[in-house]
């Protein structure tokens, strides 16, 4: 398997696990009976709580092109160095977003969106070069 393909999954399995802290803090912080329900008029989190969902939502959107550029990429044969230093790139900057997301810092979590948005620009070299 490609590293592409193998921070793809990366990706994916961080997707899911980016639900769990916001969730938990709903949870802790409104009850079961509540977060279980169907959620009509569900106020958004504040706090940290809130930053988690925001984090979890800006994964979610992201992870859809680049899922497209990386599976381009495979479909093509043109998984190289250059699409697996993108894929490695855009993963580790949303790691880094969402810490530096949830945890509040608001600079450094511009800085590695942009680092997750340059990943996915290597993948689309390395697919048109």
């Amino acid at each position: 398997m490609t590293t592409d393909l193998m921070m793809l999954i990366a990706s994916a399995v961080l997707t899911v696990l980016l639900a769990l802290p916001y969730t938990t803090g709903f949870m802790l912080s409104r009850g079961l009976y509540v977060v279980a329900g169907n959620r009509e008029d569900f106020p958004a989190g504040s706090g940290w709580i809130g930053r988690a969902h925001r984090a979890h939502l800006n994964m979610v959107e992201n992870i859809v092109p680049f899922a497209v550029l990386v599976l381009a990429a495979a479909a093509a044969g043109k998984a190289d160095a250059w699409t697996a230093l993108g894929s490695q790139v855009f993963f580790y900057s949303r790691v880094l977003h969402a810490v530096v997301y949830i945890a509040g810092v608001p600079w450094v979590r511009t800085l590695a969106y942009l680092g997750g948005v340059a990943g996915m620009a290597l993948v689309l070299y390395g697919i048109v070069a």
